[in-house]
């Protein structure tokens, strides 16, 4: 989800600013700035912090996908936890992870289509049966102990498949309901929202896991998604904001993928979030490995630790509801500092740092997802939307098949800090070099001030007056 609070509109589709106006130009010179790289437009007026909620449609919908997101978390738990039960093996809870993802992989792109194809609140009323129809079947294999590992990985196949519709339709549904001066605020809450959630259902999972087994979970995940579809049901279609559907047509896959080639301020966020959410995202098998290998602990601990990292993801929430714009130097700042934190928590000597890091971690990392996610929103044609952002999912939650397994095998192989240490060192590089990419791409140079009450890094044109090389000014007011 991304954000919304006065935001400016979207750019047509290959209007990436490729020129400046001699009017612009003058008013830059007069201002002492470069054109596109330090003036840009005015920093939008700041909202409240829960703006959105203002809106009728949008209540229901953060109403109910509360609900469902608890069910979600509580099922992740109990599915983590269920397969190291069975299996005793880090690599298999990475399979898990990797088929609940392959569908995105595979067919994202498609996903992408039929959401600008087709009506999202019907798409969405579809998708969101169908996955708490994968809940329930879940629930009775386990609560009839009928269950086995391969139940497991197919019902993570068949959610995963749910998944490739449900999520670019989710994705630009939230302008349908909130309009483009909300989506920003609007997106930063739902990711709020995801995480509260993300606080609550482990919680509840670790007791009902402990005290009742997982299919508890299970069951209550496939109930929660009641909460959803009577949103949806309940809401006024008049007040919709109307989005123009694109007619059926031949290379509307191609043309996706074309427009985000063009477009610098769309591509290299999307292939930064790519590596981060490939090897950077792989917590639950980080986390059940500690828990189970170093730690000695047990489906309570292991809550807890999501618990934790849930807190730091909704103060970043928060945090990212009251920004007023999505800058791609924070984007590439806070993928920095998510690979060092890692990197540190992999090597915390005790049970207690380790634990106190997992916030930190959970606020950078969901600071990277709605920048990135709002950056790519806000920059894309309305039209384009649904397939551009297909493609960023796809990226980001379509790695995870290729990533999980091979952390898998690394976390059972050398260790669960080898593991975790891996993949924050690849985070740590992949911004580090897309950083000096979009510098470049944005005529910048890294600036170093040691002088007291002196900002000591920062980027600055590489040549007094010198515009950004053409083509790439759409960088520079978001680097």
């Amino acid at each position: 989800m991304s954000t919304g609070s006065g935001a400016p509109s979207a750019p047509a589709p290959n209007s990436h600013h490729d020129t400046v106006s001699d009017d612009a130009t003058a008013t830059a010179s007069a201002r002492g700035t470069t054109p596109g790289i330090a003036a840009g437009p005015a920093a939008p007026p700041r909202k409240g912090t829960f703006s959105s909620l203002r809106i009728r449609n949008y209540r229901l919908f953060a109403t109910g996908q509360m609900v469902s997101n608890t069910g979600t978390w509580m099922q992740r738990i109990a599915q983590d936890w269920l397969v190291l039960s069975l299996t005793g093996s880090s690599a298999a809870v990475g399979i898990t992870t990797a088929l609940q993802f392959l569908p995105m992989l595979l067919f994202g792109l498609y996903g992408g289509v039929i959401a600008d194809r087709f009506p999202k609140r019907k798409l969405l009323l579809l998708t969101q049966s169908a996955m708490g129809l994968t809940g329930l079947t879940l629930a009775g294999l386990t609560l009839s102990g009928q269950v086995e590992v391969w139940h497991v990985y197919l019902v993570a196949l068949l959610l995963g498949l749910a998944t490739v519709v449900d999520n670019p339709a989710r994705q630009a549904f939230v302008s349908e309901m909130v309009g483009q001066d909300d989506l920003r605020n609007a997106v930063s809450l739902n990711s709020a929202n995801f995480q509260s959630a993300r606080l609550i259902g482990p919680a509840v999972a670790g007791v009902l896991i402990t005290a009742f087994g997982s299919g508890w979970a299970f069951l209550f995940n496939g109930l929660s998604f009641i909460a959803p579809l009577t949103g949806l049901l309940m809401m006024r279609t008049a007040e919709l904001h109307k989005v123009d559907r694109v007619p059926r047509s031949k290379g509307q896959l191609r043309e996706g993928l074309r427009y985000v080639s063009q477009r610098p301020d769309l591509i290299w966020p999307i292939v930064l979030v790519g590596f981060i959410g490939t090897f950077g995202f792989n917590f639950p098998i980080w986390l059940t490995a500690f828990v189970y290998h170093v730690f000695h602990q047990g489906a309570g601990t292991y809550a807890l630790f999501n618990g934790l990292m849930a807190a730091g993801s909704l103060i970043g929430a928060l945090l990212a509801a009251r920004r007023a714009g999505s800058r791609l130097r924070l984007l590439v700042g806070a993928a920095m500092l998510f690979g060092a934190l890692e990197i540190t928590a992999a090597l915390a000597p005790s049970f207690w740092l380790f634990a106190a890091l997992l916030a930190p971690i959970g606020m950078v990392g969901l600071t990277i997802n709605v920048t990135a996610n709002s950056s790519v929103q806000m920059a894309t044609d309305p039209l384009m939307r649904g397939r551009v952002m297909s493609l960023f999912m796809m990226v980001f939650m379509g790695g995870t098949p290729l990533g999980a397994p091979v952390v898998g095998w690394v976390t059972d192989a050398f260790g669960a800090r080898i593991g975790f240490l891996a993949g924050g060192v690849i985070s740590l590089t992949a911004a580090g070099l897309i950083g000096l990419v979009l510098a470049r791409v944005g005529g910048l140079r890294l600036k170093i001030d040691l002088r007291r009450g002196h900002q000591h890094l920062t980027f600055v044109p590489r040549a007094p007056g010198a515009a950004a090389p053409s083509g790439e000014k759409a960088l520079a007011p978001a680097a």
